[in-house]
């Protein structure tokens, strides 16, 4: 069983901007390793010859900026898709809890992936320009900015071009979720210690070695993804996929096909290296951010530490603390008017 619980010392805002700044950080930080993944699961030229001579190749044609290239259409797709996955996964966690508020460990991991889905949907078109402004050279650019990408698609290729591929998200959430829950089943077994006794670098691991799974198990369909987000025949070279196709299992059976079955996990090892240092990056920035605001909120005496405001209840959500320290405010200021009255 897992307990689904939130630091009810924030607000439902500065939990959100917490996650989305953290998001944006480490998103921008590893965005060289995020261009190399989406080049290498498209096939372009830079990334024929392995992991580290991609680099190379990139920053021979395109400079330093083309490690950021579709950057910020990836950190824009970010606070929507938060915001409806925490409203998702919130709303169906709730109808699974029994009356002590626990849900079990596969059903927060199915709420997740549902949750996943539905955030996915709402963002897709901006995962699609940030497919489109990777793969192409920034020094000869067909897209210019995010919104102009997504308009000139739109204009000369139709609305069902910003959700193509999106079929595979789906077929892509069940093994994802499958990794999620093979992984957390048996963390107990990996630690020798059941769950609630891990410590926050042992859960730090376990979400590294939760996602590293999950997302190994689930890649060849977000390669096929990326592939057929690139593919346009109102694009020089296609595109730049090195396989042509008619669609979702054409493109599968070409691949495998002209490359192997094995270039289905191409870009896998620019993925895995970029999930600790996006971890990390993650939850430290989220905890920084966390403890910001628990300091303006009065929970703790310094931005700099977790050492806990005196006399302050730590189980008062934001809204009741200021109602007490208004109500002791208010009481003090009678008290001191009353005293000053008998005085004269």
């Amino acid at each position: 069983m897992a307990s689904v619980k939130k630091d009810n010392r924030l607000t439902s805002s500065q939990s959100f901007l917490c996650v989305g700044f953290a998001g944006v950080f480490s998103k921008t930080v590893t965005s060289p390793l995020e261009v190399v993944k989406i080049k290498s699961q498209v096939g372009t030229f830079h990334c024929k010859n392995g992991f580290w001579q991609s680099f190379l190749l990139i920053y021979q044609n395109e400079g330093l900026r083309g490690f950021w290239k579709g950057n910020l259409a990836s950190c824009l797709r970010l606070f929507p898709y938060t915001a409806v996955h925490l409203s998702t996964y919130k709303k169906i966690v709730h109808l699974h809890m029994d009356e002590l508020g626990f849900i079990s460990q596969w059903r927060a991991i199915l709420a997740g992936g549902f949750a996943g889905v539905a955030a996915a949907l709402v963002t897709y078109p901006l995962e699609v320009a940030e497919t489109r402004l990777v793969v192409q050279n920034c020094r000869q650019p067909t897209y210019i900015g995010v919104f102009y990408t997504l308009s000139k698609i739109h204009r000369s290729e139709g609305l069902l071009a910003l959700y193509r591929g999106f079929s595979l998200t789906l077929l892509g959430a069940f093994p994802f979720s499958l990794g999620c829950y093979a992984v957390y089943t048996n963390l107990d077994k990996l630690w020798k210690e059941p769950p609630f006794r891990f410590t926050p670098l042992q859960n730090f691991i376990n979400g590294c070695l939760a996602a590293g799974v999950a997302q190994t198990l689930s890649y060849p369909f977000e390669t096929v993804k990326r592939k057929m987000q690139a593919q346009s025949p109102r694009l020089p070279h296609f595109g730049g996929v090195d396989v042509h196709f008619r669609g979702m299992i054409d493109c599968f059976v070409q691949v495998v096909k002209n490359k192997g079955v094995l270039s289905l996990w191409n870009g896998l090892t620019a993925n895995t290296i970029k999930i600790v240092p996006y971890f990390g990056l993650l939850f430290t920035c989220f905890e920084m951010c966390k403890q910001v605001c628990l300091y303006r909120n009065g929970y703790i005496v310094s931005p700099l530490s977790y050492k806990l405001t005196p006399g302050v209840d730590q189980s008062l959500g934001p809204h009741e603390l200021e109602e007490v320290k208004r109500y002791l405010k208010n009481r003090n200021f009678g008290s001191a008017g009353s005293s000053l009255g008998n005085r004269w």
